[in-house]
């Protein structure tokens, strides 16, 4: 079955239409999405390179885990099941530390409408072992860890995602 996401209006408040994420972005109607950030004591944040078989941005890198926001889930609830998914890593609601949210329109492709409000967390580990990772094979390609200078050099060479607003606060909260 298709995942059902809630319509929002330009506020982001439910409308209480609920339709299937193809549905959402053929129509071009606006959404949430939680975007997660999980950073080590030493300041090097886990990198997901989405999978090759995406329909959007297949190959890019991005942070630990991104995703819709289910029909009837709160935003931590989302970060709580998408960062569980597609790096196999369990966090709870007080590790999610809310950095900030952001709204984007893009016309990706002729029916294909990104309208979406971002919900911007960061989570602080002690540490990140990879070998610990069990990436969601459909979402995600490989994971590596990077330090403030190889994370900024990605985003230079324009191999990621574009989530600028929450890259500028991942830089200061590391500096």
């Amino acid at each position: 079955m298709e995942e059902l996401i809630d319509v929002l209006d330009e506020n982001g408040n439910k409308t209480g239409e609920i339709l299937t994420r193809e549905q959402i972005h053929k129509k071009g109607l606006c959404h949430r999405i939680v975007v997660i950030a999980i950073i080590d004591e030493k300041g090097n944040i886990l990198m997901q390179q989405r999978s090759k078989n995406k329909s959007k941005n297949p190959g890019k890198w991005d942070v630990a885990s991104a995703g819709h926001v289910s029909s009837g889930q709160t935003s931590t609830e989302a970060a709580i099941r998408e960062t569980l998914e597609e790096v196999g890593i369990k966090v709870n609601e007080k590790e999610l530390e809310y950095i900030l949210t952001y709204k984007n329109k893009e016309n990706v492709e002729e029916d294909y409408i990104d309208n979406q409000i971002y919900d911007c967390y960061i989570v602080k580990r002690e540490q990140i072992e990879l070998t610990d990772i069990k990436m969601q094979e459909s979402e995600v390609e490989q994971v590596k860890l990077c330090n403030l200078k190889e994370f900024s050099e990605i985003i230079k060479n324009g191999n990621i995602m574009e989530r600028d607003e929450f890259y500028k606060k991942i830089i200061k909260y590391l500096k």
